[in-house]
């Protein structure tokens, strides 16, 4: 095993791409810094830093650079902090001898809670830690995961289980578990400054802090005593424990000067979307259509012909740049004309492609429902098995534009997989609303004392013949590509789990089963159905279910509410009234949730996340954009401007916490929080969309609805804000390119007024299409409620509702009527 795929995010691959002033922070950071790192983790071992190096690269689960200190400076200089620690008393101040317990009990986090039995007196993070670190001159540490994640589950047993590292940690640390879907303020901070200094990031994440909240060290995955994992000659964590502890004690000053001068270069390095008003000319005057061109280009050079998706292994979904190419070929003429004819038929086929291979993979859990995180392997054969929320909602409206511009019945099947797993328990709450996340661990029967990863999911051939009988076996063993020594390699089974088991996926078709079994092939699709059944049903009886995360995130909710609204409205529209009802209760029930238990309105703010109650974490900038996201697609799915006079409430309260008034764009935290050391934006898309790009889309929306001039000056200051990015690297910000093409095309509102054929059949026509420039509303008899909206937007009070007319209202003026004798070609021209 050369690598622990350690679980990984996006951007921590992605480093290398971030604007070239960004790159410079390895260069400048301090000696001392330098210093400390190969004090910590030895002087070969510190070549792999990126921190000691002009470039940043990124290889494995740590980045391999080259140092520009010679292996003799190097150990001349360890030396040298060995020899001064041994001149420093090592007493400490009273204040520093306390006993420390563990208060994770205090929490609701599932993810915090399942540490609240360590031997590690694990603290919280809040004002309480701060103080205790501050009183006794303690570093903190702080370990940074969630409850899915299975390398946050590896370093618990090897390391945070363990008494030696316990005692190590109680006595010279405040040690501190953060659940990072509470808390991603906090962990992006963090996440910054290791991606920065180590080349890569990803969870567990584990960051060493002055009281002062400033980092001096830190990494992801670190092995524990007892590790099978192989390392290379990374040290393990106890032994960085010790190193980091001593040169705290014996040279706290150039620590406390080393932290200081590092979080000033962080803070350079995290100036996303500040700087783009600091050059010359006009902001945004470099952000055209021509910026499209240049991402496709990018992911058609990335494209992997052979197992589709992007780059190498491990692949990821990335819905948002999948549903960038989707929609290139359905914008108006304007983007085919500079993108290319040709260019936006290979960004369809190019996305298209990649879904199926992950409909078709070990990705895709091919008898339960829903995709896992990642695949480990290029051509996803293998996942990381845990399932996230987040994920299965930007999945669905991906699935559904593919089935949109290919009418596939492969695809619209794998839409009504993911909107079954989120509309069915365990991940859909009973009360309203969707919890966060299947675990990727489980226990392989009920007595085994050990989890192992991906236990739930996998399947030995043994096994087969015994539920399925021998022929069905052989069939579909032979469909999901079972082998008697299993189909998972040596090299991606890092502790030994998953030996002669196979992970599921179709490597065969039901004609070619036919052909070779003999057999026809409605009786091959009889034996696939009725196998799949059976080892569901297997699998549900004998196997314990994975862990599930039963937090509620409001952001999350909201990509799932959008992506449930969504599909609804296109169902109803092509005449499966049944599901389509189905789908829009789930998404309803859960605005219904959050508006019952998280939404002030007295305020107009929200806090986070619910379990047992609302947590404490107010709400940030991500969870107003992605529920005003879902709230937009819940009105043009129900036509209720219920939906829209929240999303509009939501907005107003967006602008006022997190608006940069002198860049323009959002941060993602409000201002003045005491715990933070940082105020960063998001523009780059990631596991999940930027929330910047959705942001800026809802203003566009927003204003197109609403005929609000102020919101649609608000969405062109969210995309000029990121402009430098967007010139240097489009392509990692999908998101907010489709902002672009508003500011440059505009977004359009059709309004439909009064109900008959022709303007039913408008309504259903919209819905059928893949959205790009154009909103819809609807007032009078067809809508549920529509007198706030008429009251809202001028354009509309003095329109006549009660008749049958479709017409396009844009830049404060309504058009004349479309001619619905011919629907396609009405809509045609403002798409």
């Amino acid at each position: 095993m050369a690598w622990v795929p350690i679980d990984i995010d996006v951007a921590a691959t992605r480093l290398r791409f971030r604007p070239q002033h960004f790159l410079s922070f390895p260069s400048r950071s301090s000696s001392f810094h330098q210093l400390l790192f190969i004090f910590v983790l030895g002087t070969s071992t510190a070549r792999s830093a990126s921190l000691l190096s002009s470039s940043v690269v990124s290889n494995s689960s740590h980045a391999r650079a080259t140092t520009r200190f010679g292996a003799r400076e190097a150990n001349k200089s360890t030396i040298s902090i060995a020899m001064e620690a041994r001149r420093i008393s090592d007493t400490e101040s009273a204040a520093g001898d306390i006993k420390l317990t563990n208060r994770l009990s205090e929490s609701r986090s599932p993810y915090v809670r399942g540490h609240m039995n360590n031997p590690v007196a694990w603290q919280l993070w809040g004002p309480d830690a701060i103080a205790l670190a501050k009183k006794t001159n303690r570093l903190l540490f702080v370990s940074i995961g969630y409850a899915a994640c299975h390398w946050c589950h590896v370093m618990e047993r090897e390391s945070f289980e363990n008494q030696d590292i316990a005692r190590v940690l109680n006595k010279y640390y405040i040690p501190i578990k953060v659940d990072r879907e509470e808390r991603p303020d906090v962990d992006r901070i963090y996440m910054n400054y290791v991606q920065a200094t180590t080349g890569s990031g990803g969870w567990p994440l584990n960051v060493f802090l002055t009281p002062d909240l400033e980092p001096i060290f830190g990494g992801t995955y670190f092995p524990g005593p007892a590790s099978t994992a192989v390392m290379g000659e990374q040290p393990g964590f106890l032994e960085i424990l010790e190193k980091v502890r001593e040169a705290w004690q014996n040279q706290r000053q150039r620590c406390l000067d080393s932290a200081r001068e590092i979080t000033a270069q962080l803070r350079e390095f995290a100036q996303e979307g500040l700087i783009s008003k600091s050059g010359e000319g006009e902001a945004g005057d470099g952000l055209d259509i021509e910026l499209l061109e240049e991402a496709y280009s990018h992911f058609a050079a990335k494209y992997d012909t052979e197992f589709a998706g992007f780059g190498k292994a491990p692949k990821f979904p990335t819905p948002a740049n999948l549903s960038f190419l989707l929609r290139l070929a359905q914008y108006p003429d304007a983007v085919e004309a500079i993108v290319g004819d040709k260019e936006c038929q290979n960004a369809q086929v190019m996305a298209v492609d990649t879904l199926k291979a992950m409909a078709r993979g070990g990705i895709h859990d091919q008898i339960g429902h829903g995709f896992a995180r990642y695949s480990v392997t290029r051509d996803w054969s293998l996942p990381h098995f845990e399932k996230m929320l987040y994920d299965q909602a930007q999945l669905l409206p991906a699935y559904l534009d593919a089935y949109i511009v290919t009418k596939d019945p492969e695809l619209l099947a794998a839409a009504h997989d993911i909107a079954t797993y989120l509309t069915s328990p365990p991940m859909q709450n009973p009360t309203g609303g969707f919890f966060s996340a299947e675990d990727a661990d489980s226990l392989y029967r009920p007595n085994d004392k050990e989890k192992r990863e991906g236990a739930f999911y996998v399947w030995t051939r043994k096994e087969f013949k015994t539920i399925l009988g021998e022929r069905d076996a052989e069939v579909c063993a032979k469909y999901y590509n079972v082998r008697e020594n299993g189909n998972v390699s040596p090299e991606h089974d890092a502790h030994d789990e998953l030996i002669n088991q196979n992970v599921l996926a179709i490597s065969s078709t039901p004609e070619a089963l036919a052909k070779e079994f003999g057999l026809s092939k409605d009786e091959v699709l009889k034996i696939l159905e009725t196998g799949r059944a059976k080892l569901l049903e297997h699998r549900n009886k004998e196997r314990p279910r994975p862990s599930l995360d039963d937090k509620i995130v409001v952001s999350w909710n909201g990509l799932a509410i959008g992506a449930l609204a969504r599909f609804s409205a296109f169902l109803e529209a092509n005449g499966d009234a049944d599901k389509a009802a189905h789908y829009r209760k789930a998404a309803l029930a859960a605005v219904d949730f959050i508006k019952r238990e998280l939404y002030d309105s007295n305020t107009g703010t929200m806090k986070r996340v619910y379990r047992e109650g609302p947590g404490d974490a107010p709400a940030f900038a991500d969870d107003y954009a992605f529920l005003i996201s879902g709230l937009l697609d819940l009105y043009e799915a129900t036509f209720d401007d219920a939906h829209l006079e929240l999303a509009d409430q939501l907005q107003r309260t967006q602008l006022s916490l997190f608006w940069d008034s002198s860049a323009g764009g959002f941060f993602s935290t409000a201002p003045a929080q005491p715990d933070l050391i940082l105020r960063l934006k998001d523009g780059m898309d990631n596991a999940e969309p930027s929330t910047n790009g959705v942001a800026a889309l809802n203003l566009h929306r927003l204003a197109a609805l609403l005929d609000d001039a102020d919101y649609a000056a608000n969405a062109r200051a969210t995309a000029d804000a990121f402009e430098a990015e967007l010139m240097q690297h489009p392509f990692l910000f999908a998101s907010l390119l489709r902002a672009v093409v508003a500011v440059r095309l505009g977004v359009r509102c059709v309004v439909v007024s009064g109900s008959g054929t022709n303007v039913d059949a408008a309504v259903a026509r919209a819905r059928s299409r893949v959205p790009t420039t154009a909103v819809i509303a609807r007032v009078g008899a067809g809508a549920v409620r529509s007198e706030w909206l008429k009251q809202r937007n001028g354009l509309l009070r003095q329109l006549d509702a009660a008749e049958p007319r479709v017409q396009v209202c844009e830049g404060g003026v309504c058009k004349d009527e479309l001619d619905m004798t011919d629907v396609d070609e009405a809509l045609r021209a403002v798409r």
